[in-house]
């Protein structure tokens, strides 16, 4: 069977978004470092088998630039917002500031894209209708930070 290369490329985004979300959200509870959130992915035997699948490069680039960069990733989504982000919930937070990222640094992944990542993942993982407040608030950030993709 022949694996199409643009597939894989994006099941490997796909999983290292998964996954960027999870350390993002242990770091936002935590306040651990990068290192340590790796090594838990490392120790966890069921994360450990998506991070063999997943682009760890992407991975690191997504959660270490939200760890380092918090506050100018908050900046880009306030505006946006009818609350501070310190007070929404944990996964929508840790969404937002993911995709915020990726808009930020990865110009080649079209932004209808990652605001659609986004929602998958906060349909999969956050409260039962928050995938439309995540939608709304990072298609005005999407459309702010990438003017010319409109």
């Amino acid at each position: 069977m022949v694996i199409d290369p643009k597939r894989q490329h994006i099941a490997q985004r796909q999983v290292a978004r998964k996954l960027a979300l999870i350390s993002i959200y242990q770091w936002q509870m935590t306040g651990n470092s990068y290192h340590d959130l790796y090594v838990e992915i490392q120790e966890d035997k069921e994360l450990v088998k998506d991070f063999l699948k997943a682009n760890a490069a992407y991975y690191q680039s997504l959660c270490k630039y939200v760890i380092e960069n918090t506050e100018e990733i908050d900046q880009q989504i306030k505006p946006f917002l009818d609350r501070n982000p310190e007070h929404l919930d944990q996964i929508e937070r840790a969404v937002l500031r993911m995709a915020t990222a990726e808009l930020l640094n990865h110009n080649e992944t079209p932004y209808k894209v990652i605001v659609n990542e986004a929602v998958n993942l906060t349909k999969k993982f956050g409260a039962d209708k928050a995938y439309k407040f995540v939608n709304g608030v990072l298609d005005k950030v999407g459309s702010a930070i990438r003017s010319d993709e409109k």
